[in-house]
């Protein structure tokens, strides 16, 4: 593995455990089950789909476009910049990154998309 791939790996990684890691918070005071699903897939325009969903109490629906805003956050505590940072790791990748609240139960997904590699 070339230096440039191992580099992306560890900004792909340090973006799904940021996104893992806003759920297990979203979480924390959520009444009933508490789970987080992580799941990929190929579509079909040959590019990976990776998901990353909560059953936290979602987002409001005020504050889903801005999200991924620098210096947006809805904690107490933070700076609002994880989702940023995200975003651009994605983008930089050639990717994109929303969210969007569970249908038809509680909580939030978060997913992204990248180019999948030639083999």
């Amino acid at each position: 593995m070339c230096h440039k791939n191992a580099s992306a790996a560890t900004q792909l990684q340090q973006v799904v455990v940021n996104l893992a890691a806003n759920a297990i918070q979203a979480m924390a005071g959520a009444d009933g089950p508490r789970e987080i699903r992580v799941r990929t897939a190929l579509d079909g325009d040959g590019r990976v789909v990776a998901t990353v969903c909560d059953t936290g109490p979602g987002v409001a629906p005020d504050n889903l476009p801005r999200l991924f805003d620098s210096f947006f956050t809805t904690k107490a505590e933070g700076m609002g910049m994880g989702l940023p940072i995200c975003r651009t790791i994605i983008e930089t990748h050639g990717g994109e990154i929303w969210a969007r609240n569970n249908d038809g139960g509680p909580g939030a997904c978060f997913a992204f998309t990248l180019p999948a590699a030639e083999v």
